[in-house]
């Protein structure tokens, strides 16, 4: 079986987590991925929070699997000429730089798109047009910019950041769409075009239902808040809502068994209204069936609080999992609080490729996420991230087709940073 994106070459700009994040899925598809890097340092992220000394971080390797890495130095005149030949056998250039660090390289949307009008150049930004768009952005700033900090937290803490990469991943994956979709476009237009995600645009494209609640707030009160039924007023803009369920099924986090020593010892339990007659034959509150004041979501929404807490009673007397194996039974919609430890260590996950263990030549094994998207007739395999400079030669000789003359003219003139590739030993 083929992969997806056979065929297919990168020309990989990125750096630090939202560029990576993009072309490491297109690699893990299938696409030929050469990531150029500055001689004798290359991507930030190699010597960020590293835990092992002298060796590639797992920042690094967790976003960089799958690719082949070149060392070029791009203030260098035969380093341009270079980069010229990579963009005429590329089909797409993704970059992540700062705004208008491309154009002043002398690689702008118009000389790139002159030198080879086929090719696919795809960027992501902090911000598009407008006040902002000269502004550097990071992961939490996307989160504060495009909506999801204001709607994250208890009603009466300040806003917060989620752990959830939805800045910098989440818009290398909606760069990764744009890009493929270009490439489908490109089949019957054949000529290539300029792709770009903002991060504060991609961010509120993830948090689209506290857009939806922002205009419900014009009609009223959202009453499956929370706030609703401890009677509390409303404000002008979406509250943030805890661990309200966005869905419109109320929903909440609930104590489970050993959750004073576990941090983790917690289950989330959605009173969805079909099942509400077996959430309460399971907690033995068969009363609350055709009581009035509990039999309908209208005739709830007041007293949800204290509905969760006479369910949390139960909650407590079971761990995490008993208690999903017991609401499972009756379908009742329920999920266990789930640490980094117990997915790292869960052998589904390894069976699905979703959790990878990869071999590397300076690290050793380490844990990885793999392709969560998976394809019936092209699969995904995960490879290691590459050393420094390591695929250089390979990449000059075998895509570029030069000769060991030319080879050796570039690494003279210093284009390639005058050290010699890492190898992989």
């Amino acid at each position: 079986m083929s992969k997806a994106l056979e065929g297919v070459r990168i020309l990989d700009f990125t750096h630090v987590q939202s560029g990576p994040t993009c072309t490491q899925l297109l690699a893990w598809f299938g696409a030929d991925v050469v990531k150029v890097e500055r001689p004798g340092v290359g991507d930030i992220t190699r010597g960020q929070l590293r835990d092992v000394p002298n060796v590639d971080s797992l920042y690094f390797t967790m976003l960089n699997s799958n690719k082949r890495s070149i060392t070029i130095d791009t203030k260098n005149p035969k380093g341009k000429e270079l980069l010229e030949g990579l963009i005429k056998v590329c089909d797409v250039l993704v970059e992540n730089f700062g705004p208008g660090v491309l154009d002043r390289m002398g690689f702008s949307w118009e000389r790139v798109h002159q030198i080879n009008p086929k090719i696919i150049m795809a960027s992501i930004k902090g911000f598009g047009p407008g006040p902002y768009e000269d502004c550097k952005v990071y992961e939490n700033v996307a989160q504060c910019t495009g909506g999801s900090a204001s709607t994250t937290g208890f009603r009466e803490g300040p806003p917060l950041v989620t752990g959830a990469q939805i800045g910098d991943s989440g818009n290398g994956l909606h760069l990764a769409l744009g890009i493929v979709t270009a490439l489908y476009h490109r089949t019957h237009s054949g000529k290539g075009q300029r792709v770009t995600v903002a991060m504060q645009d991609g961010v509120l494209n993830l948090c689209r239902v506290k857009l939806r609640d922002q205009q419900r707030l014009k009609h009223g009160p959202l009453k499956e808040y929370s706030q609703y039924g401890e009677g509390a007023p409303f404000g002008d803009a979406v509250p943030r809502a805890g661990n309200d369920s966005g869905g419109g099924q109320p929903g909440w986090i609930l104590k489970c068994k050993g959750w004073e020593n576990d941090p983790d010892a917690y289950i989330y339990f959605i009173t969805q209204a079909p099942v509400w007659d077996k959430v309460c034959k399971v907690i033995g509150e068969e009363g609350w069936i055709t009581d009035p004041g509990y039999a309908t979501p209208e005739a709830r929404l007041p007293k949800l609080k204290a509905i969760f807490a006479r369910i949390e009673q139960w909650t407590t007397t079971k761990t995490k999992f008993e208690a999903m194996d017991i609401l499972n039974e009756y379908d009742i919609p329920c999920g266990p609080i789930l640490s980094m430890k117990e997915l790292a260590e869960d052998q589904s996950l390894r069976k699905t490729g979703t959790v990878v263990e990869v071999e590397h030549p300076k690290r050793g094994k380490y844990l990885t996420v793999g392709n969560p998207i998976k394809l019936s007739d092209s699969p995904s395999d995960v490879k290691r991230s590459p050393l420094l400079g390591e695929h250089t030669d390979e990449i000059l000789t075998k895509v570029l087709g030069y000769d060991d003359k030319k080879v050796r003219e570039f690494k003279d003139s210093g284009a390639l940073g005058g050290a010699k590739p890492m190898a992989a030993e």
